[in-house]
């Protein structure tokens, strides 16, 4: 079995050094900030599709997210945790099944936290933003992923909490659990997948009793 784990919202929370690098991004380039929950209702899009739903000019959009990622490099460890259990459901997860990471963040940044999270080593592979031209929902990430494992004749599970990872999944045509740990609530993951559980770990049990 292979097991695809997404990470925002699902293995991670890094709201406020997301919000944080947002408003910072706004400070410097003079531009009306955002609430809140307007920057919330995109996580888990590439960062200049949020920008540009900001109504941040194209001409100026990869400047905003440069500024994004100078300060979120600057405070990414400090202001990010693992959800509840997440080290437990990788853990266990790796007991039965290849690991990987398919996340819209800058992989070089995910790579730094995992490691700082002492989990990094029990992932087989970790595609970000950088290692493909279409971030989900397309399924360019999960298949680049599969590319860099042996999935013939595998199993495999994408265990996300936004639409965006179910569709990508779908369009991969690979299994899919949503996880309401993080940006999407249960409505809008029924929409896309019919197996749904409050956190990963509870995910990962769930595909543990599959292979008994």
């Amino acid at each position: 079995m292979i097991i695809l784990f997404d990470l925002d919202g699902t293995l991670i929370d890094s709201t406020e050094a997301i919000l944080e690098s947002f408003h910072n991004s706004f400070d410097v380039h003079n531009y009306p900030h955002p609430s809140d929950d307007e920057i919330k209702a995109l996580i888990g899009h590439p960062l200049d599709v949020m920008y540009r739903e900001f109504g941040i000019d194209e001409k100026f959009v990869w400047d905003f997210v440069d500024t994004y990622k100078q300060h979120y490099r600057e405070i990414a460890t400090l202001k990010t945790k693992l959800l509840e259990f997440a080290s437990e459901a990788v853990v266990e997860a790796s007991e039965f099944a290849t690991l990987g990471i398919v996340t819209t963040k800058t992989g070089l940044y995910s790579q730094e936290l995992m490691e700082h999270f002492g989990l990094m080593h029990y992932f087989k592979v970790l595609i970000g933003r950088e290692h493909i031209q279409n971030p989900k929902p397309h399924p360019e990430p999960i298949l680049r992923a599969l590319e860099s494992l042996d999935s013939i004749g595998k199993e495999v599970w994408m265990i996300g909490d936004t639409k965006l990872d179910l569709i990508s999944a779908k369009e991969a045509n690979v299994n899919s659990i949503g996880v309401l740990s993080g940006y999407d609530d249960e409505k809008t993951l029924k929409m896309y997948t019919n197996i749904i559980y409050d956190d990963a770990y509870s995910a990962v049990n769930f595909l543990k009793n599959r292979k008994k």
